[in-house]
């Protein structure tokens, strides 16, 4: 028996024994995905389309004689019944292990952003609403349900989470992200990477998208980024750093853009240098999808694939997806030279080592008994996520909602079931496919406020439409057309107004109007917003505005409750409303959770990890930004009125008494430690979530005005306090310096406690004293905070 065939054998000597026996053809197989439909009878096609190109149908089975390794989404490629689903992937398993020549089992991949995506699965909360619960300990629950949920249908490797830092509300891709804040969203991905993953890393949770990607080009999908490296390296990396070191982060996906016109999939330095032999990962990283192709057909840095190949693969590259545009291209590139069999090798040795240490060599099937979808316990998760997410920005006193009142439910999206939804839950994606998939679990607005209120005391009126029809409908890319800019493109939002006199009616004979508004996700302008459906505007979509204007005027009290990828403008209404309700991508609890934090069965807790900008003229816009941002003198249109970190309560808190262990620090060991109490002052019991701001006062480089270090969440009932303690390690001080390494320098830092970014309530100064420090490999990167009850 071959080493490689003998589990007890180590890993890396079985890994040497099977290289020893691979042919070429068989080592670039490894190096590579398929993008195909299985089928239950091992009768498989390619998936061919505009995006994926020709599949050599003929020729499959022999192709596949040389092993894969890893299969596109065999369940969320299209609408199937996910036993046989199973049963299909099963089927090509059988044929990897007992018709190849060597046997080495395929790596199944799945998209799970907002869960699995597939059908039947829990549909989640879209991951700004996990941004917004400001509860990192909830969000590693979910990634851990959603890990079940895979690896019962087979997936080993899931393309999540963003880690993209949202920088301008205009890109598509804004929803799927945590937030503006770098720290956010590091540690809430590390805690969903942790989830996945579990303690033995049997997913592969994968960092996406490698670095940088939200802050392109007038907030365009795949347009250049124009960055310096420490700004990349302190607002763009760290969330990255943060979920390799700390999550033990298993895959890698870079990002399709160039940053100062080098391409990421052709980046040595950002691929091996950083990312491998300075943060120590040791997992796969695999490309973006057709993300290889895209160098010669777009970027222009490669000639032809095999170029592509070898300038990604010499970059650090291990696996091309979706499929092989490029990887088997590797061969000839050899030939001219363009790269060396050590690199191939290396790229097939980390490939291979994942798939011995996940035991696929062992346990290659998928147990058709043991699929496990929408269970009571993530049905329950993900409702509850959904309820700490929901975040009220404005409230006259009309919330918690009185439940004898009559209410008019009003708007595109109040009985839309994909309107809860993100780009990438599965009703949502098969869009672009042309596809409808069965939403009938999710919880609409409409059905929330039903079940909440009593239906008798609710009347619905649409009121307008966003989009008319939902279909994968035109869109132009790159290289279709010889000239982009001479191109005009139709907008597909809806401009009937046909439907608000009805709406008017509604709202005029009701108590209360709740106003439904916001987004229809998609990808490619097949929605408002999603990935490769950018704005260029924060005004809603289609005619919503003049609904919104035509039922305030009725002066009937109006709260709006918005569902949204992005944050919106209200056209100067918002001071006309009785409240505004932002509830992102709720999932398919949504409309209930919605429902229980407005009536006051759930506390809201929320709190928005995006500023809100004034208007589209001051984006890109973030509340971490210079001193100088606003401009000289402060242009008109800069700044936000419901900035990062704001969400309100049902009752008020105060925040009084800080002091600090010490307020001497020092620069290699110290931590500050700073106390303070929280007092709920209000009638009933609320959430806290206090949020620890660092300014340095004094930095060899421009600081930022503020940055997030440090936050808690505090339960509290009426007229109780607690003492609450956050301690932020030195380190987390630091920035990246002239030399491009991160340093923490000798100085006073200002240390705020406040509601908001905005609301600042305390603050206090430390010293950190000793000489400049150049942080090593292992740094304190996360903040801590206790709480205690008086």
């Amino acid at each position: 028996m071959s080493i490689y065939k003998d589990p007890s054998a180590p890993i890396e000597a079985r890994i040497e024994d099977l290289l020893g026996q691979m042919t070429i053809e068989e080592k670039l197989a490894q190096l590579h995905a398929m993008w195909l439909f299985l089928s239950e009878d091992g009768e498989h096609r390619p998936r061919e389309d505009k995006f994926t190109g020709e599949g050599n149908a003929a020729g499959l089975k022999e192709q596949l004689r040389l092993g894969l390794g890893q299969i596109t989404r065999p369940l969320g490629t299209a609408s199937r019944d996910p036993l046989s689903g199973v049963r299909a992937l099963n089927a090509l398993q059988k044929f990897m292990m007992e018709d190849t020549r060597l046997g080495i089992p395929v790596l199944s991949h799945e998209e799970c952003l907002s869960g699995l995506m597939a059908r039947g699965a829990t549909l989640f909360p879209s991951s700004l609403g996990y941004g917004a619960t400001w509860n990192p300990d909830l969000i590693e629950k979910v990634g851990a349900a959603i890990g079940r949920e895979m690896m019962s249908v087979g997936g080993r490797q899931g393309l999540a989470p963003v880690l993209d830092v949202a920088r301008d509300a205009r890109w598509g891709r804004t929803e799927e992200t945590f937030g503006e804040d770098p720290y956010i969203a590091g540690i809430m991905a590390t805690r969903y990477v942790q989830g996945l993953q579990g303690q033995d890393r049997q997913i592969l949770a994968t960092l996406k998208h490698y670095v940088g990607h939200s802050y392109s080009e007038g907030a365009r999908n795949h347009a250049p980024v124009h960055l310096g490296w420490r700004e990349l390296n302190d607002d763009f990396m760290l969330p990255f750093e943060m979920a390799v070191k700390l999550g033990n982060a298993a895959s890698v996906m870079p990002a399709y853009h160039d940053i100062d016109n080098e391409p990421v999939h052709a980046s040595r330095h950002l691929l091996t240098k950083v990312l491998r032999e300075e943060w120590g990962f040791d997992g796969i990283i695999v490309a973006d999808y057709i993300g290889v192709t895209l160098l010669y057909a777009h970027h222009g840095v490669a000639s032809d694939a095999a170029e592509a190949a070898a300038l990604s693969f010499g970059a650090g590259l291990d696996v091309e997806l979706p499929g092989d545009d490029c990887a088997p291209s590797l061969k000839a590139a050899l030939e001219r030279g363009l790269i060396d069999m050590a690199t191939i090798d290396e790229a097939v040795r980390r490939g291979l080592r994942e798939k011995f240490r996940l035991g696929l060599f062992e346990r290659p099937y998928t147990d058709e008994g043991g699929i496990a979808l929408r269970t009571k316990e993530a049905v329950e998760l993900a409702l509850e996520v959904a309820e700490q997410s929901v975040t009220i920005l404005d409230n006259n006193g009309i919330l918690p909602l009185s439940k004898d009142k009559r209410v008019a439910v009003i708007g595109a999206t109040a009985d839309d079931p994909l309107a809860l939804l993100g780009d990438y839950a599965f009703p949502v994606h098969v869009i672009n496919n042309d596809q409808v998939e069965d939403s009938s679990s999710v919880v609409t607005l409409l059905d929330g406020f039903k079940e909440a209120l009593g239906a008798d005391r609710v009347r619905f009126a649409k009121g307008c439409y966003i989009l008319e029809t939902r279909s994968s409908g035109a869109p132009v890319f790159p290289g279709d057309v010889e000239d982009n800019t001479t191109l005009k493109l139709e907008s597909p939002l809806s401009k009937r107004l046909d439907l608000i006199p009805e709406a008017v009616a509604a709202a005029k004979a009701a108590d209360v109007a709740i106003v439904c508004v916001g987004d229809l996700s998609g990808i490619f302008q097949t929605g408002t917003v999603g990935e490769g459906s950018d704005a260029e505007t924060l005004e809603l979509p289609g005619v919503q505005q003049k609904l919104l204007d035509a039922i305030v005027d009725t002066g009937t009290p109006v709260i709006v409750v918005l569902t949204n990828g992005r944050p919106y403008n209200l056209g100067g209404r918002e001071k006309d409303l009785a409240a505004q309700v932002m509830a992102y991508f709720p999932g398919e609890q949504g409309g209930r959770a919605v429902a229980r934090v407005m009536t006051g069965a759930v506390e809201p807790s929320g709190r928005s990890t995006l500023s809100i900008p004034r208007s589209a003229g001051a984006v890109p816009y973030f509340y971490n930004h210079k001193f100088k941002s606003p401009g000289t003198p402060v242009a008109r249109h800069f700044g936000s009125d419901y900035a990062f970190g704001h969400g309100l309560s049902y009752t008020a808190f105060e925040f009084s008494d800080l002091r600090f262990g010490s307020d001497v620090l020092d620069i290699e060991s110290g931590t500050v430690s700073a106390r303070f109490t929280v007092k709920n002052i209000g009638g009933r019991k609320g959430i806290a979530v206090p949020q620890l701001y660092v300014r340095d006062k004094l930095a060899s480089l421009v600081r930022p005005i503020k940055e997030l270090k440090g936050f808690a969440r505090v339960a509290l009932e009426a007229g109780a306090s607690a003492e609450v303690t956050i301690e932020v390690p030195v380190d987390m001080l630091n920035f990246t310096g002239y030399e491009g390494k991160r340093i923490v320098e000798p100085g006073e830092f200002e240390i705020m406690i406040g509601h908001s970014s905005a609301d600042i309530a305390l603050k206090g100064t430390v010293t950190v004293t000793g000489k400049l420090r150049t942080l090593g490999h292992h740094w304190r990167m996360v903040s801590e905070a206790k709480i205690q009850k008086l």
